[in-house]
C-alpha cells in the first residue's frame, strides 16, 4: 500500500483530477474501481482504530409531554444535562417530525445523488457564495485525507432559498424538513437553556437559532473501507447539530477515551453540541469528536441540520454566558464571530483536531 507521504506521489495533481471530474466519490464507484485511489488512504487502517470500539451504549431521550407535564419536563432536562456534560451526544425519540417526512427527506437525498451525472454536474461548485453548494470534501485542499463522501450544503435560514433555487429531486422535502427542524431545534435549545440553569429563551435570545444550513451526505459502498474514512474524526463547527440517519449505520462517538457505536434506531434523531455551544457554555457542555466509517453495503444517506449562521456577515460576538462564570470558573475563550471561527474552522480542514483551543483565552 502507498501512503500519503510517498515521494512519488502527487497528491495535489491528484486531488485536482478528482474535483475537476464533478462527479465525486460516486463517480468513482459508477466508473467501477476495485481499489481506493491514494488520495482517500488513511495512514493507519481504519480496522486497527476499530478494535477499540466500546459497548456503550448513547442515551435515549424521549420528548414526550414535555409542554403539559411540568415534572416530566425537569426529568428531560436533567437527562438533556447529564447527556451533554458527558457525551455531548444524545439520541431523541417522539420529537414531533412524522416518520413519513424523516423518509421522504432521506429518498430527496438520495435521488439528488441519484439523478443523471450531467445534471448534478451543474450543482458542483466551491462558490461559498451559493445557496446550493454540491461537491466532494469541503475542505479537499487542506485535508491530510480525502473522505470517501459527497456532500450538499443548503443555507435554509434565516434568508431561505426560493423552490427554484433547490435540486429538484429534494426541493419540496427540503422545504418541509427544514420548518420541521427548525421547530425542533427551537424546542431542543429551550430545554438546554434551562439545562444550564438558565430562562427558556436563553439561547434563543442569543440567537442559536438564528440560522440552519442542511447538509446531505452521501457515502458510496467502498471496494475498501478498512483503508480510508466516510467522515473523519472532528467536531461541528456550529451550536447543535440534528442528525436524520438512514439504516447502513456507520457513525461513531468518542466517549470515555474510545469509540463507541451509534446504531441507527427507526424514527429518532441524533443530536450533538457543536463547538459554539462548548464555547459559549464555557466547556459546561462538550462538542465531542465523531466519525463515520466507509462500508461495503453502501451508499449510506444522512441529513445533517447545523444551528449556524455560517458564513453570513454579523457583527454578534458570542462569549462564554456571563451568568455561568465565576471567580472560580472564569471565561476560557475569547469573544468571536461565527463567520471567524467557520473561516478558521474551513481553512484547517478535518484533521482530527478541534478548532476550540486557537480561540482560547
Amino acid at each position: 500500500m502507498i501512503l500519503n507521504g510517498s515521494t512519488d506521489y502527487d497528491r495535489k495533481a491528484e486531488l485536482k483530477a478528482f474535483d475537476e471530474t464533478k462527479t465525486g466519490v460516486k463517480g468513482l464507484v459508477d466508473a467501477g474501481i476495485t481499489e481506493v485511489p491514494r488520495i482517500f488512504r488513511l495512514p493507519t487502517p481504519e480496522t486497527l482504530i476499530s478494535e477499540q470500539l466500546g459497548q456503550l451504549t448513547l442515551p435515549t431521550i424521549d420528548l414526550d409531554g414535555i409542554n403539559g407535564d411540568p415534572v416530566r419536563r425537569k426529568e428531560v432536562v436533567e437527562k438533556v444535562k447529564d447527556a451533554l456534560e458527558s457525551w455531548g451526544f444524545f439520541q431523541t425519540v417522539n420529537h414531533g417530525i412524522p416518520v413519513s417526512v424523516l423518509d421522504e427527506m432521506l429518498k430527496g437525498v438520495k435521488g439528488f445523488y441519484e439523478q443523471d451525472t450531467e445534471v448534478k454536474k451543474e450543482w458542483y461548485t466551491r462558490d461559498t457564495t451559493r445557496r446550493v453548494l454540491h461537491s466532494s470534501n469541503f475542505d479537499l485542499y487542506a485535508a491530510p485525507v480525502t473522505n470517501w463522501r459527497d456532500s450538499f450544503y443548503c443555507t435554509m435560514a434565516p434568508n431561505p432559498p426560493q423552490p427554484h433555487e433547490l435540486p429538484p429531486p429534494c426541493r419540496e422535502i427540503l422545504l418541509e424538513y427544514s420548518k420541521q427542524v427548525m421547530k425542533l431545534g427551537v424546542c431542543l435549545l429551550e430545554l438546554i437553556s434551562e439545562a444550564l440553569g438558565l430562562d427558556s429563551n436563553h439561547l434563543l435570545d442569543m440567537g442559536c437559532a438564528d440560522g440552519v444550513a442542511v447538509l446531505g451526505h452521501y457515502y458510496p459502498s467502498c471496494p475498501q473501507p478498512e483503508l480510508t474514512i466516510g467522515t473523519p474524526n472532528h467536531t461541528d463547527n456550529d451550536f447543535i447539530t440534528i442528525l436524520l440517519q438512514d439504516h447502513i449505520g456507520g457513525l461513531k462517538v468518542f466517549y470515555q477515551n474510545q469509540w463507541t457505536d451509534v446504531p441507527p434506531t427507526p424514527g429518532a434523531l441524533v443530536v450533538n453540541a457543536g463547538d459554539y455551544l462548548q464555547l459559549i457554555t464555557n466547556d459546561k457542555f462538550v462538542s465531542s469528536q465523531h466519525k463515520v466509517v466507509a462500508n461495503t453495503i453502501g451508499p449510506r444517506v444522512s441529513v445533517a441540520s447545523f444551528f449556524t449562521t455560517g458564513l453570513m456577515e454579523t457583527s454578534k460576538l458570542y462569549e462564554p454566558i456571563k451568568e455561568l462564570l465565576s471567580e472560580d470558573n472564569p471565561p476560557k475563550y475569547k469573544g468571536i464571530t461565527i463567520k471567524e471561527y467557520v473561516v478558521y474552522h474551513m481553512a484547517k480542514g478535518l484533521d482530527g483536531t478541534s478548532a476550540l483551543p486557537h480561540f482560547k483565552v
